[in-house]
């Protein structure tokens, strides 16, 4: 350990450990400084790295006293996205401010999913000086011996928590077996899959490249009249995945053809034909599986597709390839009538839930394509008809940009990407407010004397979706479409899905 001021610290330990685990480090190249007081920027970023999380160098923050190029922006935007830690305002973080004692407690209960009872004793003779907020983390703290009062029996709550005291606490996390355990267990990512659109096969390598994505969706085959399968498999593509560990389920679409769609479904041996070059062109490319996209099916052809999702997906297996069947949200309407979510949960491996369009580009009202109670609530809903370990949530890559009037009546409206919504709100200076009942930020800019409004996406709303898909136990997520996103989205949802699954009890 390079540092020359810690031999005559009591944490001197402590510090060595964790500067050997990468966990803390120096306040210069040879000083550790333990005596100096720590600073709340510096308290969040050590305890996101002792949670194993990614940093996030998000697009979209409220916080006006931090610059993206901060050292310690993208872990502070790690640990709020998750919230571990809030602001001082709704507008400032106050980086430099020293972390108190009691704000120190409240804040590592938290990470570590602590259930803190707010009649809990606090064993200490200032415990009436410990603030309300904190008194249930204080004594949480204490009870599980990560924090502890001085030999006179004081807590010193309002008192700034020094950097060796912070490195006793955070080092006993590490010396908790069943802690330590969680927090080096492998995680899986699940099923992380990726649609193409609007790339051509390099672009879309190279997206995927930039990504965790693994399992492509590219849109290859399209049912039409009497059975018949159009082949635009680009085998440059297959050879690139196998050689990158990547699965391909190519999709399968319907052209939104309603009456021809119905021709084929309702008709056994165009059925049977239809199926026939499925599992044909699977084994001819040796493929993975098929995503079966079809939409814009009559309610009366539900027996139809349910018998055809079922010969499909019996002749993929019989191959060892999977099938996954796209479905909207169960919204009582002709649109989702054709689905029985129960019988093709049945027979399919996988079915994706496409959780947007909650709004959608033409909507008479404004409002947003995926908020977080309408992806709730679709999950709840399938989740009653299919096993959960087959439901892949399918997350929005896009929005909406809406030219409105007064009530929120939209005059106009344009499908646009995360990226194009990040030059907007640049261009424009929108100015952004967290809806916290939506689980996403809005956005408002006047264009041409119009007020427009964006309802977000970035990794903070994308990342709340995930963890509650993470809740009700899914297999994985999908995202329309790749190459649309903003590249800080891949640590946020990482990050969700490490800190969903610790279980630190």
């Amino acid at each position: 350990m390079p540092y020359t001021d810690t031999s005559s610290s009591y944490a001197a330990g402590e510090i060595a450990d964790l500067y050997t685990k990468g966990i803390m480090n120096g306040t210069e190249a040879d000083l550790f400084s333990p005596k100096k007081p720590m600073t709340r920027a510096e308290f969040v970023t050590v305890l996101v790295r002792l949670l194993r999380l990614q940093p996030v160098q998000a697009q979209v923050s409220p916080f006006k006293d931090m610059k993206a190029a901060d050292w310690y922006y993208p872990s502070v935007m790690a640990a709020f996205q998750l919230q571990l830690t809030t602001g001082t305002s709704g507008e400032a973080f106050t980086p430099s401010r020293t972390i108190t004692r009691e704000e120190a407690a409240q804040l590592l209960v938290r990470a570590l999913k602590q259930a803190a009872s707010a009649s809990a004793a606090v064993p200490y003779t200032d415990a009436a000086k410990i603030s309300s907020w904190a008194k249930a983390a204080v004594a949480k703290a204490s009870a599980l011996g990560l924090i502890k009062g001085d030999e006179g029996g004081s807590f010193r709550p309002g008192e700034a928590m020094t950097r060796e005291e912070a490195a006793v606490m955070f080092d006993r996390v590490l010396n908790d077996d069943r802690w330590e355990e969680e927090l080096e267990k492998p995680v899986s990512s699940g099923i992380q899959l990726g649609w193409q659109y609007q790339q051509t096969t390099v672009q879309f390598e190279q997206s995927v490249k930039r990504s965790d994505i693994n399992t492509l969706s590219p849109r290859w085959y399209f049912l039409e009249a009497k059975g018949a399968v159009s082949d635009y498999t680009d085998v440059s593509l297959v050879t690139w995945a196998k050689q990158n560990g990547k699965a391909v389920w190519a999709m399968v679409g319907n052209h939104s053809d309603l009456d021809m769609t119905h021709a084929v479904l309702s008709n056994e041996q165009y059925r049977k034909a239809a199926v026939a070059h499925l599992s044909g062109l699977v084994k001819k490319y040796d493929l993975e599986g098929l995503d079966l996209d079809f939409e814009n099916v009559s309610p009366s052809d539900k027996t139809g597709l349910t018998a055809f999702v079922g010969s499909l997906a019996s002749e993929l297996h019989k191959q060892g390839a999977v099938l996954a069947v796209n479905v909207s949200p169960d919204r009582g309407t002709d649109w989702t009538e054709a689905f029985d979510y129960k019988a093709l949960g049945s027979s399919a491996d996988y079915i994706v839930m496409m959780g947007y369009d909650e709004h959608w580009d033409g909507d008479p009202a404004a409002g947003s394509v995926a908020s977080l109670p309408y992806v709730d609530d679709a999950l709840r809903l399938l989740k009653k008809q299919v096993e959960a370990d087959k439901i892949i949530l399918a997350m929005p890559f896009y929005t909406t940009d809406w030219t409105v009037q007064s009530g929120g009546k939209a005059l106009a409206s344009a499908s646009i990407t995360m990226q194009d919504q990040q030059a907007i709100v640049q261009q424009y200076a929108a100015k952004l407010h967290w809806d916290s009942q939506l689980g996403q930020y809005t956005a408002v800019y006047r264009k041409n004397g119009n007020t427009h409004q964006i309802w977000m996406e970035d990794g903070r709303s994308l990342s709340s979706k995930a963890a509650a898909a993470f809740s009700y136990g899914a297999a994985g997520f999908a995202y329309w479409y790749e190459g649309a996103e903003t590249g800080d989205v891949w640590a946020s949802l990482y990050n969700a899905n490490v800190f969903t699954h610790y279980d630190f009890q």
